[in-house]
């Protein structure tokens, strides 16, 4: 495994990051435009198109702490979901300050976009611990549906049709979204612990899980593909001894635009780079010395971005001011993410 292990002595850190954790980063589908919602009570977008530490583009200040953030298709606007319950709107080209966009009776967890970029007015999807997920359209202060859910949000994505909701208890919604009022059917993770997060499969075939336990799950949504299905372990520790292993939680799934390889980041402080059809681990890389709480590539593949900051999985107590926050920039070599069988699609 050490020949193989990939290396990160050429990754940047990008410039003025939050002063508290990282709770997600988001890639502008269509520039090099980073958005990073913060527990600092903040979303930050920075360009790094021209300078490879990256330049603030803008700062939105919240009443809360931020859980999420989201581009919207045509990377105009940025929509930030907040611990107050509350989801604000960030026009970049206006510059004015956010407008809250929608309300929920709990913290919104989980922000997306529905819509293409030719779409005019696309639809904020907000997913929230007051075990609803709703849809807004942006010019009216109620929600267009809401879908009930059988539990608290803990993550949600959303890919062309398909949106995945995953609560507590191990619930996994699953919506199609030509029918966006209704949950087409609901499944327990194939994990057997909290899930942590969950991420669409870029052809929206299916999606990615992580839990606490060190382990991710490929569920795809056709039945006839449920062959495919599996789970691996990762982001295990074995130096405790013969018999037992250090465990840590799956932050974070992201998925490459072009090949479909997919990365998982941990609270080991690792992210490998993996391909999912030959079930293979491309390229692990060394530990940075703390949690990795997010990750995303940017829109064309060539950089991938990673927070490393405090994951909260200690309780307060335990996120002190020698904490880390630090967002990082991996310039991705073709190798590392190229899968080495052909692409299935």
């Amino acid at each position: 495994m050490a020949n193989n292990q990939g290396s990160i002595v050429k990754d940047v850190d990008l410039a003025n990051p939050p002063a508290d954790s990282v709770s997600e980063l988001s890639w502008s589908p269509v520039a090099n435009h980073l958005a990073v919602a913060s527990w600092d009570q903040t979303v930050r977008i920075y360009d790094v198109s021209q300078s490879v530490k990256g330049e603030g583009k803008a700062l939105f200040n919240f009443p809360a702490p931020v859980l999420s953030c989201a581009f919207s298709p045509d990377g105009a606007k940025v929509l930030g979901g907040a611990a107050d319950g509350s989801a604000r709107l960030m026009d970049l080209a206006a510059g004015t300050e956010a407008q809250q966009v929608a309300a929920h009776e709990a913290p919104v967890r989980c922000v997306r976009f529905f819509g293409n970029p030719g779409m005019r007015d696309p639809i904020a999807v907000t997913g929230s611990w007051d075990q609803t997920v709703k849809y807004w359209d942006l010019r009216q202060d109620r929600p267009l549906a809401t879908l009930q859910c059988q539990e608290r949000v803990y993550s949600m994505d959303l890919c062309q049709n398909l949106l995945v909701v995953a609560t507590a208890g191990r619930h996994m919604h699953i919506v199609q979204l030509n029918n966006p009022g209704q949950i087409y059917k609901t499944v327990i993770s194939p994990l057997k612990h909290q899930t942590r997060t969950v991420t669409c499969i870029p052809d929206a075939s299916g999606f990615a899980i992580g839990s606490i336990e060190g382990r991710t799950g490929f569920h795809y949504v056709d039945e006839s593909n449920s062959s495919l299905n599996f789970t691996f372990r990762c982001h295990r520790d074995m130096s405790a001894g013969k018999n037992a292993q250090n465990v840590y939680a799956v932050n974070a799934i992201s998925f490459h635009p072009k090949y479909y390889t997919f990365s998982t980041a941990g609270a080991d402080g690792t992210f490998a780079f993996w391909d999912k059809d030959a079930h293979h681990r491309l390229k692990p890389f060394p530990s940075v010395g703390a949690p990795i709480t997010s990750t995303g590539f940017n829109h064309d593949g060539s950089i991938f971005a990673y927070a490393v900051s405090y994951d909260w999985s200690k309780g307060f107590r335990y996120n002190t001011p020698e904490h880390p926050t630090r967002v990082v920039l991996h310039p991705v070599d073709d190798a590392e993410c190229k899968p080495k069988t052909a692409v299935k699609r």
